[in-house]
């Protein structure tokens, strides 16, 4: 039987988003928030010769730098002030979260420091942002001042004035993505990413379109690159819905002459419970330092570092050590994230607290123990299921040059970010339901008296 929230989540209807005032006015803050950022990736940082620019990112547009481009939604191809985009924020959360669980006194910080410990630790991510923009703006500055052509007036001024435009454009988005997660709907950071690849993916078709046409790919290749991106939406669908629900049952209680409690209920675990972040974090690994490389790769290097176009060279799509270092930090980040976001002996104290336990499991260890099995066989299936859909269609691309926006890596956010987007639009307009509901309760109490 449905229990009252799915049966008013089924209920509702246009009529209902209609009276939801307060969620139209998240909506319409989110897409005031990314249009603004679809326009700043149109501003082009000053100095550059934009069209000798063009000519050197066509050269170098089908590895590393044009998948960095990607996630920039175009701004690397525009050398535009939102170009780092949100990738040192991300590299810095991964820093942070991961010495929130090697580093001991930030550990008890993000355990036992509550709302106060998760500010602190939010506040460290936002210095180390700024550190790590710097640092990548100083080297992208750097490489366009070392390239012939690219600048059109070299010197300290330039490197400084990039230097500040790139930090300043990447701590604006990191401040828009704070704001749409708070005012807006859905993860702020993931729709800026999510709206990147959304607006290049009908350049990515044409593209894709115009090679079949001009003999570049065979009918068969395009045909198939579809049908694998069209079974990986559907895989997506699938596996992000999917959860084990596991019994939890209450015991009963008698208080005076009438029983109370005795009720069942599930706690339901995803397949997939870090969703979309560890493609996310993998790639933002892989960028992080070849984004440079990728630049002085076309400058007059020294001897002692005549190696770093070769190293760039295998970190382009389609090659070995790519695809084993893309899977490989995709798991890691499966298991890493998970543990972060879902703790079993937290869970299961909660559990004990109120009553609850699982059937034929004794409350507290062991059933943090129970816990911690079952999410580790779900999150093999869910790492498992993440690394094929990013990995397989990549293969395709690799083997018949498609654009990078058909990826699986791309799929998947653009997907996943959709679901999660749809289902916190749902959350919302089910608590405009259950307002609804206790104040016809309150007026009708009221007319009884």
């Amino acid at each position: 039987m449905a229990s009252a929230a799915e049966q008013l989540a089924a209920n509702m209807n246009f009529g209902a988003f209609q009276k939801a005032t307060e969620l139209h006015k998240r909506i319409w803050f989110t897409l005031l928030a990314l249009i603004v950022y679809r326009l700043g990736t149109y501003i082009p940082i000053p100095g550059i010769d934009l069209e000798a620019f063009r000519r050197t990112f066509e050269s170098q547009s089908g590895g590393l730098l044009g998948m960095f481009n990607m996630f920039s939604g175009g701004a690397v191809q525009r050398m535009a002030i939102f170009a780092l985009n949100v990738g040192p924020y991300i590299s810095a959360s991964i820093i942070v979260q991961l010495l929130g669980t090697v580093y001991p006194p930030w550990e008890k910080m993000r355990k036992e420091g509550g709302e106060a410990g998760r500010k602190t630790l939010n506040q460290y991510t936002r210095y180390l942002t700024v550190v790590l923009a710097v640092l990548q703006a100083f080297a992208i500055a750097a490489g366009l001042q070392s390239s012939p052509g690219l600048v059109i007036n070299p010197g300290p001024f330039f490197l400084a004035s990039t230097v500040i435009t790139l930090t300043g454009g990447t701590m604006f988005l990191m401040w828009l993505g704070e704001q749409i997660t708070s005012r807006g709907v859905g993860n702020g950071v993931s729709l800026l990413i999510f709206a990147g690849i959304v607006a290049n993916l009908p350049t990515g078709v044409w593209q894709l379109l115009t090679v079949m046409r001009t003999g570049q790919m065979s009918t068969f290749g395009g045909l198939a690159i579809l049908v694998v991106a069209v079974a990986a939406i559907l895989a997506i669908v699938f596996m992000e819905r999917s959860q084990r629900r596991l019994l939890v049952q209450y015991p009963k209680r008698q208080q005076g002459n009438r029983m109370f409690g005795g009720d069942t209920s599930f706690l339901p675990l995803k397949v997939n419970t870090s969703g979309v972040i560890p493609p996310i974090f993998a790639s933002s690994l892989l960028l992080l330092p070849a984004t440079a490389m990728s630049f002085l790769a076309t400058a007059d290097l020294p001897g002692w570092l005549q190696w770093l176009p070769g190293a760039v060279g295998q970190l382009q799509h389609g090659q070995p050590l790519f695809m084993v270092l893309y899977a490989a930090l995709i798991i890691f980040f499966c298991f890493f994230y998970t543990s972060v976001v879902f703790n079993p002996e937290e869970t299961a104290e909660n559990l004990r607290k109120y009553g609850g336990f699982l059937p034929g499991i004794r409350p507290g260890k062991r059933t943090a123990e129970y816990l911690d099995f079952v999410l580790t066989r779900l999150t093999v299936i869910g790492a498992a299921y993440i690394t094929l859909v990013c990995l397989v269609p990549e293969i395709f691309i690799s083997a018949f040059k498609a654009p990078f926006y058909l990826g699986g890596t791309s799929i998947l956010i653009v997907v996943s970010v959709t679901m999660d987007t749809v289902t916190q639009i749902q959350s919302h307009l089910l608590a405009h339901q259950y307002e609804g509901l206790i104040k016809k309760s309150k007026l009708r109490g009221g007319r009884g008296r």
